[in-house]
C-alpha cells in the first residue's frame, strides 16, 4: 500500500496547462485516499485531472512560413486555447484494464477559467474549478474537499526562458489527420529523446485547436493510456455565473480543507545526491503533523518536472504495520516505486518509466 499523505497522484506541469483531463489511475486515488497534491495546477475527479486539455490558434499544423511547428510552438498552441474556448463533452478515459467516463463543462473569459466534471462511472463525484480554486463534492458521503492548487509557475513563460529544457528532451512530429468525436483533427507526436520519459500522441481539432484525444506512449509506441471525447460541442453556452454558484453551495456537506505547509526538502532534512537528467524541483509541501507528532514527522511531497512529465516523492515515517518490502505498482502510464529509507517510507509516483522512479528513489538521502 502506498502512503496516505495527500490523496496522491503525480503532480502536473506543462500538461496541466494543456490537458485538463489527464487520467489518474484508480490505485493512486483509492490506496492513497488522503493525498491532495500540493503542486498540481489542476484537479482530480474519478481519476480525471482538470487544467487545460485544450489547444489554441486557428489553422493547420504548419506555421505561416510553411514549416512544421517546433515542440515549443505546439505546446504554446495547446496552452492558449484553454483561455479562449467554451465547450461541453463526454470524455472517456482508459488506463490498463480500467475505463471511466465523465461529463465536462468548460468556460473561460481570458483571465478566468471555470470547469465542472461529473463522473458517469464509478463513485458519483462532481468537481468544480475556478482558476486554482477547487472543490470536489462526494454526494454518497456528503463530503466536500476544498483546495487551492498551485501552478508550478513554469508555463507558458517557461517556453520563453533559458530554463526551458523541453526541446532538449522532446521533439514534435506531425503524423496526419483523423476524425475524433465528429471533428477533423491534426495529429502530432511529442516524442522523448531518451528512456527516462514517455511520449504523447495528440489530436488537435483543426479549426479551434482543442485537443480531442490524447495518448501516453511507452516503448515502441505502445499506448499506455488514452483519453478521448466521444461527443463534443464547441462554443457551448456554458454559464460561468451558474458554475460559480454551484461551487459556493456546500449546504448539507461536511467540508474538508487539507492543512499543507510550503517548505523545502532541505529544510525537512532531505536531498538528492544525484540529479535525474532534465528534472527540476518545482515545489515541496508537508501535511500538518499536529501536536501529537514530533518535529519532522509530517508527511512530505516533493515535486519534480522536466516541463512535461512530473514525479512526486512522498516521504512519511516508517510504519512496520503498513509498510513492508520494496514494491512497485502500475496502472496505465502511472507507475510507483516504494521503499524504506532509514526511518522513513518513500513512495515515488509519476507518469514516467519505472527506471526513472528508481533513479529518484536511489538518489534520495537523509541529511540529518
Amino acid at each position: 500500500m502506498t502512503p496516505k499523505l495527500f490523496d496522491a497522484k503525480p503532480a502536473m506541469s506543462v500538461f496541466a496547462a494543456i490537458s485538463p483531463y489527464r487520467q489518474r489511475p484508480r490505485f493512486a486515488r483509492a490506496q492513497t485516499r488522503h493525498w491532495r497534491p500540493a503542486g498540481a495546477v489542476a484537479l482530480l475527479t474519478a481519476g480525471l485531472l482538470l487544467g487545460g486539455f485544450a489547444l489554441a490558434q486557428v489553422g493547420s499544423p504548419t506555421t505561416q512560413a510553411g514549416t512544421t511547428r517546433t515542440v515549443n510552438e505546439w505546446l504554446s498552441r495547446m496552452h492558449e486555447a484553454s483561455r479562449q474556448r467554451a465547450y461541453t463533452g463526454t470524455l472517456v478515459v482508459s488506463a490498463g484494464a480500467s475505463m471511466s467516463a465523465s461529463k465536462i463543462w468548460h468556460v473561460c473569459d481570458g483571465s478566468q477559467q471555470m470547469e465542472r466534471i461529473d463522473t458517469l462511472t464509478g463513485t458519483p463525484r462532481t468537481t468544480l474549478r475556478r482558476n486554482n480554486d477547487v472543490i470536489t463534492f462526494e454526494p454518497e458521503t456528503k463530503t466536500a474537499f476544498v483546495e487551492k492548487r498551485e501552478s508550478l509557475g513554469m508555463f507558458p513563460e517557461l517556453l520563453r526562458t533559458p530554463n526551458n529544457v523541453i526541446p532538449q528532451f522532446y521533439a514534435a512530429r506531425e503524423t496526419g489527420v483523423q476524425r475524433v468525436a465528429g471533428h477533423l483533427a491534426d495529429m502530432v507526436e511529442i516524442l522523448p529523446k531518451d528512456e527516462l520519459r514517455f511520449g504523447y500522441r495528440i489530436w488537435s481539432e483543426r479549426q479551434t485547436g482543442l485537443v480531442v484525444k490524447l495518448q501516453t506512449l511507452g516503448e515502441q509506441g505502445t499506448v499506455l493510456e488514452q483519453m478521448a471525447f466521444s461527443e463534443l460541442q464547441l462554443d457551448a453556452p456554458v454559464s460561468m455565473d451558474k458554475l460559480q454558484k454551484l461551487m459556493k453551495d456546500t449546504r448539507g456537506y461536511e467540508v474538508h480543507k487539507p492543512l499543507l505547509k510550503k517548505t523545502t526538502a532541505e529544510a525537512e532534512g532531505w536531498r538528492l545526491k544525484e540529479a535525474v537528467p532534465g528534472f527540476t524541483a518545482m515545489s515541496c509541501h508537508t501535511r500538518d503533523a499536529g501536536a501529537a507528532q514530533p518535529p519532522g514527522a509530517a508527511p512530505m511531497q516533493w515535486v519534480f518536472s522536466d516541463g512535461l512529465a512530473s514525479v512526486s516523492l512522498f516521504v512519511e515515517p516508517f510504519d512496520a504495520q503498513r509498510h513492508g518490502q520494496e514494491k512497485s505498482a502500475a496502472v496505465g502510464a502511472t507507475h510507483s516505486v516504494s521503499k524504506r529509507v532509514g526511518d522513513h517510507w518513500l513512495t515515488v509516483l509519476g507518469e514516467v518509466p519505472p527506471s526513472t522512479l528508481r533513479r529518484f528513489a536511489l538518489a534520495l538521502e537523509r541529511t540529518r
